[in-house]
């Protein structure tokens, strides 16, 4: 990695981390300024606007979690394992200082047209792909029931992660952990394919 990028991808980290604890709104090239010790110019070469800003930030948040939840559940075995994985790297995600970003950034830009939030929302839209896919998988390794709808299970488990997240970071209940799990193992069984039918043992005549 050139200097240049190395030096843009360490304000892209640091930018991240602030925008978890203060929102993309309040993250300012002055304010990264004083975050990372670079001059406001040096950081208007690197990004040239506050929207550029808010667009390389939600690209790095969905960089690390590609990184970070997507890619290591992906190497589980296809079907429940991996999308189990997939919700726990999740909740992992949603744990860490600041909470979910995704979540805090659509609270903030959702009534904002304009660029960070297009890449916001596709982002989103792949992410809830995944998980639809995932559970396409499931089904056709028999694991999941056979008329399952993809779609509505990522709606679901997309819907667990939101309640999660309201009880940990805004309500700070303490049993926000165990309530998305119990949630999350309902929807799993709720989703599983039946057990086989044995057929009756042969009598002797």
């Amino acid at each position: 990695m050139a200097k240049g990028e190395a030096t843009r991808q360490a304000i892209l980290t640091r930018a991240f981390e602030v925008a978890k604890t203060i929102g993309l709104f309040g993250l300012s090239i002055g304010r990264l300024a004083e975050e990372t010790g670079l001059s406001k110019s040096g950081l208007f070469a690197h990004f040239g606007s506050k929207e550029a800003l808010e667009v390389a930030v939600v690209e790095e948040a969905a960089r690390q979690f590609v990184e970070l939840v997507v890619t290591p559940a992906l190497r589980q075995p296809r079907g429940e394992p991996r999308v189990r994985a997939l919700f726990e790297r999740w909740i992992q995600w949603g744990q860490r200082p600041g909470g979910c970003f995704f979540v805090g950034a659509s609270a903030e830009l959702d009534d904002r047209p304009g660029l960070p939030r297009d890449v916001l929302v596709q982002t989103c839209k792949d992410w809830l792909d995944t998980l639809a896919t995932a559970a396409r998988i499931t089904v056709t390794e028999g694991q999941f029931r056979a008329d399952l709808e993809p779609d509505q299970f990522a709606f679901e488990v997309y819907s667990i992660m939101l309640g999660f997240h309201a009880y940990q970071k805004f309500v700070r209940a303490p049993d926000s952990l165990d309530r998305a799990h119990e949630a999350f193992e309902r929807l799993l069984i709720s989703a599983r394919a039946p057990a086989p039918t044995l057929a009756p043992a042969a009598t002797l005549g």
